[in-house]
């Protein structure tokens, strides 16, 4: 029996087994009225879904910070549940906060990549580009940085220095400054060479709310470029397999193109920076939050020739690989066509595409018109295929 067929399996003797105990499906739906293996499925997993969160294991893993759903299960058993109130609860990239009549929004973010440089950039500029667009997908203007370094004994002053002038240069290009910071020193083979924690402040200028709950059925899917290639970049700079590729890392700071959507496109509802769990993490979000479903058209997402047959040789979906510099955009379906204009109009939009929509069907799940015409559920990353990529 194939491994599908034994998770099927096992998940309609979980649904039978429940099915004494629900006198109702979810979203109204009659438990035990229908006979479809499907749907029935379907509605197993929309059950677990809704369970509250727990972390079964022990220890740490690397999982727990891939951005998958060990993460997801840290963040909501640990950290939300300890520190929930309404700024935190949507769990957006920045939170708003009201100040004198005014909207603030302030993010905070860790970079402890490896190697710390890599083809297209260093951990320097991967930080603060990383904050800035945390900011500008929250819709804000960012303006203000902090800069806390975690430096290992014996490592390079002259890489320590390369890498804060990569930071002002980066700083300097997306027009914000690093106006505070800290710096700790921890033993030998107690940390690995230079890890960089931010924080960054920006200002709210416009009425828009945005934010991944808010899309709606009819909404477009777009992405502002190419994905992967970060990801791609990072597993073959490490020297670790026996590779090679002309490939760069994306990152970069998106706040100019944010801006310029903003402007001409009133229907944005949401936007993500597709970081660690890549395109996958942030459309699984969306339905989540929106309770919608997402229907995304394989053939229509935009990924590199090298980044697709470096991933197939790594056995990774270039879906589920971290970008630097490309965001997702939910856009009233009305607006796509503008929506699209306007970041295409952009140096670093000018491969954007409509992949998928929001629909009304299978609420909170993802999933994905193949290539082959066939139809498969992309849910949330299992494990870590891509470590310490950002």
């Amino acid at each position: 029996m194939s491994d599908q067929g034994t998770w099927v399996d096992q998940a309609l003797r979980e649904h039978a087994d429940h099915a004494q105990e629900e006198h109702a499906g979810p979203a109204g739906r009659p438990a035990g009225g229908t006979s479809d293996r499907e749907q029935q499925v379907l509605d197993r997993i929309d059950r677990a879904r809704r369970r509250r969160p727990r972390v079964r294991e022990e220890r740490i893993t690397m999982s727990h910070g891939a951005g998958g759903k060990a993460s997801r299960t840290l963040v909501e058993a640990v950290f939300l549940d300890a520190f929930t109130n309404p700024l935190l609860d949507p769990l957006e990239d920045a939170a708003q906060l009201h100040v004198n009549g005014g909207r603030v929004a302030l993010t905070t973010d860790s970079y402890v990549v490896s190697p710390l440089f890599f083809p297209g950039g260093d951990i320097g500029d991967l930080a603060v580009n990383g904050t800035v667009n945390d900011l500008a997908v929250s819709g804000a203007t960012p303006l203000y940085l902090s800069a806390g370094f975690i430096l290992e004994e014996g490592f390079p002053v002259a890489q320590l220095q390369e890498i804060v002038a990569s930071m002002q240069a980066a700083a300097q290009a997306a027009g914000v400054q690093v106006v505070t910071g800290d710096t700790k020193v921890v033993q030998r083979g107690k940390a690995d060479g230079c890890y960089i924690n931010t924080a960054g402040v920006g200002v709210v200028e416009h009425d828009m709310s945005l934010g991944v709950a808010n899309a709606q059925p009819g909404d477009a899917v777009i992405v502002s470029g190419p994905i992967g290639d970060h990801g791609v970049t990072i597993m073959l700079a490490r020297g670790e397999l026996d590779i090679e590729a002309d490939i760069t890392s994306d990152t970069a700071a998106l706040n100019g193109l944010i801006a310029d959507l903003l402007e001409t496109t009133p229907g944005v509802r949401a936007l993500r920076d597709a970081t660690r769990g890549g395109v996958a993490t942030i459309l699984n979000e969306v339905a989540t939050a929106a309770g919608a479903g997402v229907l995304v058209n394989e053939d229509a997402i935009p990924v590199r020739p090298v980044v697709r047959g470096a991933s197939e040789l790594l056995g990774i979906d270039p879906m589920y690989v971290a970008c630097e510099g490309r965001m997702v955009v939910v856009v009233d379906g009305s607006e796509a066509d503008k929506a699209l204009a306007a970041l295409r109009s952009h140096p670093l939009g000018a491969d954007a595409a409509v992949i998928g929509h929001i629909t009304a069907d299978t609420p909170g799940l993802v999933l994905l018109k193949t290539a082959f015409g066939g139809t498969r559920i992309v849910d949330l990353l299992v494990g870590d295929p891509l470590p310490r990529i950002c």
